[in-house]
C-alpha cells in the first residue's frame, strides 16, 4: 500500500471541501524568503533496485567489527522467530488500541508483558512500556516525588555509579520540575556506593533513592543495606536493572526487608537488536500502593457481561486522558512494537533459557578479564562480585588503543575518561553469550598488539 493513500481525486475533493485551489496554497502564510525551492546535494530519485544496491553498499561500509562494548547497550542472540513474529502484520501495523472490542490482540499482549516484567523484578505491578531506561528513571524520580507524600524536600540521592547518561536524562527531564539531584561519591577502590557513606543524610528530608544493580562499572551493589538504610528514613527506593541480570540476581523487589518500591530498567537485552542507538524500550514496576501514580498505561485482565475473559485499558494516567491537573506525565503511549518483541522473545526463551544466558555472558565476561589481565598493563579496576562487564586499567591513555583496535575490526569497549577521569587510563569491557573463545583470544592478540606498537612508538 502507498505510504499517502489519497488519489488525486481525493485530494482535489478536500481541497475543494475547504475553498482551496492546490496544496502550496495551504501554506501561504509563510513568507517567501522562509521557503526554498529545492534541496541542494539530495540525487535524483532511485527505482527499487537501484535503492536495494545503495544500502547494500553503504552497511558493508559499517563492516562486521567484533564488539566488547556495553554500557547500558548490549549484544545478546536473539531467535530468528522474535522478529518473523513481531514483524507480522497483526503487529506490526498495530496501534494505540484505544477501542478494546477492536484490540484485543494488543491488549493481551501488553498484559504478558506486564505479568512477565512484574514477575521478573519481582514487583507486584507493571506498566505497558516506557520510552527507554533512561527516561524510565527520570520519570520514576518523578514518580517517587508524588508517592512519598511525607517528604516535601524532592530531593533524590543518585550514586554516580548509576549510567552518566542516565544522570543526565534525569537533570534534563526533571530538575525544571523542582527535583534536586544530589550525587552520592562511590569508592574508587572498589567501584560502589559504601551504606557508610549515607550517613550524612541522616535526619534530613530526603525523597528517594536511586540504586543501579549492576552499577555501571558492572559491579554489584550492597543492595540489601542501601535499600533498608533508605527505608528505615522513610526514603522511597527506585532500582534501575539489567533485566538479563534478574535471572541470576535477586529481584529488586526482595531487596532488604520489603523490597524496593519502584524498578525501572532498560528492556533492549530482551530481543531488540542494536540498531545504531535505538529505538529502545523502558520498564517500570512498583508496589501496588503507587500505582495510581505510575505514568503512561496499565492493560488489565477482566470478563465482560457475558463472563467472557478479556482485556482492556486500565489506568491512564496521562494528560491525553484526563484533566492536565491530575496527569502524572506528558508521556503520548509507549513503545509497543519494541514490547511486542521482548513478550515474545521472554516467552520463547523461558527462565531456563533467560538464565542459562545470563550465566553464559558472566562466564564469558570473566575469561575475557582473565585473558586480558595477563598481558603487561592491564589489569582489573575493582575487585568482588560484577555481572557481565568490568573496567580494566591500561598503563596508557585508552582512546588510541581503541582507534588501533578499530583499525584491526574490534570495538574494544568504553573510553571512561569523559565519564570518570579520575579513575586514569579506565576502558570498560563487556561479554555475552554472542561471544566464543576465538572471539576472545582475537581481542587478547589485537590488544597485545596494540600495546607493544603503543610503546615502541
Amino acid at each position: 500500500m502507498a505510504f499517502i493513500p489519497h488519489t488525486e481525486a481525493d485530494t482535489a475533493a478536500m481541497l475543494g471541501a475547504i475553498g482551496a485551489r492546490r496544496i502550496e496554497d495551504l501554506f501561504e502564510e509563510i513568507p517567501a524568503s522562509l521557503r526554498i525551492k529545492g534541496l541542494a546535494g539530495i540525487p535524483e530519485a532511485l527505482n527499487e533496485m537501484q535503492i536495494g544496491r545503495l544500502m547494500s553498499e553503504r552497511a558493508a561500509q559499517d563492516g562486521m567489527p567484533l564488539s566488547f562494548l556495553g554500557a547500558g547497550a548490549y549484544e545478546h542472540h536473539i531467535p530468528a522467530a522474535v522478529w518473523a513474529i513481531t514483524t507480522r502484520g497483526e503487529f506490526y501495523s498495530a496501534y494505540t488500541p484505544y477501542q478494546a472490542e477492536a484490540s484485543q490482540g494488543t491488549l493481551q499482549m501488553i498484559y504478558e508483558f506486564q505479568t512477565m516484567i512484574a514477575r521478573l523484578t519481582g514487583m507486584e505491578v507493571a506498566n505497558a512500556s516506557m520510552y527507554d531506561g533512561a527516561s524510565a528513571t527520570a520519570e520514576a524520580a518523578l514518580m517517587a516525588v508524588r508517592a512519598n507524600r511525607k517528604s516535601k524536600s524532592a530531593r533524590i540521592l543518585v550514586p554516580t555509579t548509576l549510567h552518566p547518561y542516565y544522570r543526565r536524562v534525569c537533570v534534563s527531564m526533571a530538575s525544571n520540575q523542582g527535583l534536586r539531584f544530589e550525587e552520592l561519591p562511590y569508592c574508587t577502590a572498589e567501584g560502589v556506593t559504601l551504606p557508610a557513606s549515607l550517613g550524612k543524610y541522616d535526619g534530613e528530608d530526603v525523597t528517594a533513592l536511586l540504586i543501579q544493580q549492576p552499577n555501571f562499572f558492572g559491579r554489584l551493589e550492597d543492595v540489601d543495606a542501601l535499600t533498608d538504610w533508605a527505608h528505615e528514613r522513610g526514603i522511597l527506593v527506585i532500582a534501575v536493572v539489567n533485566p538479563t541480570s534478574l535471572a541470576l540476581l535477586k529481584p529488586p523487589g526482595k531487596w532488604g526487608k520489603r523490597g524496593v518500591d519502584i524498578a525501572v530498567g532498560e528492556g533492549q537485552p530482551l530481543g531488540v537488536p542494536l540498531s545504531s542507538g535505538g529505538p529502545y524500550f523502558g520498564f517500570m514496576t512498583a508496589r501496588m500502593e503507587h500505582v495510581r501514580q505510575m505514568p503512561g498505561r496499565i492493560v488489565g485482565r477482566t470478563l465482560d457481561a457475558a463472563g467472557r475473559e478479556g482485556f482492556t485499558l486500565t489506568l491512564q494516567a496521562r494528560e491525553q486522558h484526563i484533566r492536565r491537573a491530575k496527569a502524572t506525565s506528558n508521556i503520548c503511549t509507549n513503545q509497543g512494537l519494541l514490547m511486542t518483541a521482548a513478550t515474545i522473545y521472554l516467552s520463547l526463551m523461558g527462565a531456563e533459557g533467560l538464565r542459562r544466558t545470563a550465566a553464559v555472558a558472566h562466564a564469558r565476561t570473566r575469561e575475557l578479564v582473565a585473558a586480558l589481565t595477563r598481558l603487561p598493563g592491564v589489569r582489573q579496576a575493582f575487585p568482588g562480585a560484577s555481572f557481565h562487564e568490568t573496567v580494566l586499567l591500561l598503563d596508557r591513555p585508552v582512546a588510541p588503543v581503541l582507534k588501533a583496535l578499530g583499525a584491526r575490526g574490534i570495538l574494544g569497549g568504553l573510553d571512561l575518561a569523559p565519564y570518570y577521569p579520575e579513575l586514569g587510563f579506565a576502558l570498560l569491557v563487556c561479554a555475552t553469550e554472542t561471544k566464543i573463545a576465538a572471539d576472545l583470544e582475537r581481542y587478547r592478540a589485537a590488544l597485545a598488539e596494540a600495546l607493544q606498537a603503543a610503546r615502541a612508538a
